[in-house]
């Protein structure tokens, strides 16, 4: 006994050839539209329910940064950043100012020679006073 294929080409065959076409269901553009509602809502409690586990996580963290006494990383680089824009206490180049001398304060210029002159030697001191 031989096997016999049935008599059944591709779905869409029976377009080519001219026969009846599927007719469009008069409720697609409403099953349309609640698909995508039910989708917008699955994204919306998606979104919900990672924030709540992103709340969850940040409170852990929070109680290890106040049991070992850390910081946050944000604020970690923050003062890193600040350190490296001051400059260092002791260094003995003068710190850029934005405004040229001679257009901001006297009192400021005159307290950084101040500072300058206690870090000098006696003689030089004394020679720079004259």
């Amino acid at each position: 006994t031989a096997y016999v294929m049935p008599e059944r080409g591709p779905p869409d065959v029976g377009k080519m050839l001219g026969g009846e076409e599927k007719e469009e269901d008069p409720d697609a553009a409403k099953k349309e539209e609640e698909r995508q509602e039910a989708l917008r809502q699955q994204e919306e409690e998606r979104k919900a329910k990672y924030a709540k586990m992103e709340a969850e996580r940040e409170r852990m963290r929070q109680g290890i940064r106040d049991k070992y006494g850390l910081k946050k990383r944000e604020e970690a680089e923050a003062e890193a950043a600040a350190a490296v824009e001051e400059p260092a206490a002791g260094s003995l180049t003068r710190p850029k100012k934005a405004v040229p001398a001679g257009c901001g304060d006297e009192e400021e210029e005159e307290s950084i020679m101040d500072t300058v002159m206690k870090y000098l030697p006696g003689p030089l001191q004394d020679m720079l006073k004259k």
